[in-house]
């Protein structure tokens, strides 16, 4: 997970319709797709979109008119799936004027509840699994004919390596690349190994033939995207879990994420690469060095914690120590001194005290995070937490240490973007600034928004833009010059 903007830290992650452009003129059904949840939903959605294009779907923003309604959904937090729910209502209320569209859900609450929205409540004609996409057609074709369809059934091998997204919602600068699939983290308040099933690593020349291809479009930035990137492991397909059953050879040419990295960052040069999601455990040396190696590969990243205190940190079964993460944050300054990092923070946790929430503010003040995204806990059905976990801090409790946590990292978000004041730094133009139609707005490598004056640069340039302030979520500037990086 990934936030830009430290003032809507606890917001839902929701990404809308938008025209694909890559719809097709013979097409002559419409498919409207909503996404909640990770980036990984986002991406997923974009291997739907490019699924249905061949079965005659183009994309739509206009729900009222579409053939076939789809929500790709997240079961990370109990809030996300009430937003679910509530867009299901509402795609109900439209269905009842249109009585020839279809509604699916798709992803992870998809696998959770299939029974309940199918047959108690009668929502959905189709719920399709993360690893059942590819029988979309035959799913399409079962609900033309009047019948329910069901596909959840978690793959062992499937990455959708050979799928070639249609870029959803793309501003035609930036997308994302999808490197792995699954968890083998049991992490005990989380369901994603349940809904996605187990790590397996897509085939690294897939990869990068994807990423060569974007460029060829016109694309100049892009992120990998995993549940966990760090445990990526390519030794010929299969799980990860299976490596110590790979021959000898296969263990010679197996690449990690460290070298995949490296990979990428060769194939183009003056592509931006970013990553997501770190997991601290698994994060080694060699990605770090590998990162400092390179120009091309982005100074950040999200590393999340969840706690700052040993004792929660074994009952959420992270599986590692805060004093191991306060080394790996070391080696990362001392490898990258201006490299950025946000975490993600649960407050709240079954068992959590006063001085265990002390020990997060602590490790907050010892990291000083650039940004973050920070939830009290929601009891997910299904995950060891829920069995063996009362759920026993009052919400009274966890409300007030949300929000102490999020004033912490509020004012370390400023002390941040400080930081970058009188530089000189390279931005890549994404577009226009949501405030103010003469100001362009972009990223720099720490992924912080800067904002400055339009002038006479475009879209997908790279411009040198010196920072002259800050809020605790932008830096504001004026462009110096075009960047060597075009």
């Amino acid at each position: 997970m990934m936030q830009n903007d430290t003032e809507k830290i606890i917001d839902e992650k929701v990404q809308g319709t938008a025209l694909s452009l890559e719809n097709n003129s013979k097409n002559t059904r419409k498919l409207y797709i909503e996404s909640y949840g990770c980036q990984m939903n986002f991406s997923d959605s974009e291997i739907v979109a490019s699924i249905l294009a061949k079965e005659g779907f183009n994309t739509t923003q206009k729900l009222e008119e579409a053939d076939l309604v789809l929500v790709n959904t997240c079961s990370i937090r109990e809030k996300a799936e009430q937003t679910v729910r509530k867009r299901l209502e509402k795609y109900n209320a439209v269905k009842r004027t249109n009585p020839g569209m279809k509604i699916g859900v798709l992803g992870c609450m998809a696998e959770r509840l299939k029974s309940k929205f199918l047959e108690e409540e009668k929502m959905v004609d189709m719920v399709v699994g993360p690893d059942a996409y590819k029988d979309l057609p035959n799913l399409i074709k079962e609900i033309d004919e009047g019948r329910n369809a069901v596909n959840v059934i978690l793959s062992k091998d499937e990455t959708y390596g050979d799928v070639a997204p249609v870029r959803l919602n793309s501003n035609g600068v930036s997308a994302f690349v999808s490197i792995t699939r699954g968890c083998d983290n049991m992490c005990t308040f989380c369901v994603v190994p349940f809904t996605r099933g187990r790590e397996r690593s897509r085939d690294p020349q897939s990869i990068i033939d994807e990423v060569n291809d974007l460029w060829d479009r016109g694309f100049k930035e892009i992120t990998l995207l995993g549940q966990n990137v760090d445990s990526y492991l390519w030794y010929g397909g299969g799980l990860k879990k299976d490596f110590d059953k790979a021959t000898d050879m296969q263990k010679a040419t197996s690449v990690n994420f460290a070298k995949l990295l490296e990979l990428v960052a060769l194939a183009q040069p003056k592509m931006r690469i970013r990553f997501s999601t770190s997991n601290p455990q698994d994060m080694t040396l060699d990605v770090i060095d590998t990162m400092a190696k390179f120009d091309n590969i982005c100074k950040y990243i999200h590393l999340p914690v969840q706690s700052g205190s040993d004792r929660i940190l074994k009952e959420m079964n992270r599986l590692h120590t805060r004093q191991e993460y306060f080394t790996l944050i070391d080696n990362i300054k001392s490898r990258i001194p201006d490299c950025a990092i946000s975490q993600d923070m649960i407050t709240g946790f079954p068992t959590e005290t006063e001085e265990d929430h002390q020990d997060t503010l602590s490790l907050m003040e010892y990291v000083k995070y650039d940004f973050g995204f920070m939830f009290a806990y929601s009891e997910r059905p299904g995950t060891l937490a829920a069995r063996k976990l009362e759920d026993d801090v009052p919400e009274a409790i966890k409300k007030r240490r949300l929000t102490e946590i999020i004033n912490l990292q509020q004012e370390h978000a400023l002390y941040r973007t400080q930081q970058h004041v009188g530089k000189t730094e390279e931005v890549l133009i994404e577009g226009t600034s949501k405030k103010s139609d003469a100001h362009w707005m972009g990223r720099n490598s720490q992924n912080t928004v800067v904002v400055f004056p339009k002038e006479d640069y475009k879209v997908g340039q790279f411009v040198n833009v010196k920072i002259n302030d800050c809020t605790s979520a932008t830096l504001i500037g004026e462009a110096v010059s075009l960047s060597k990086n075009n």
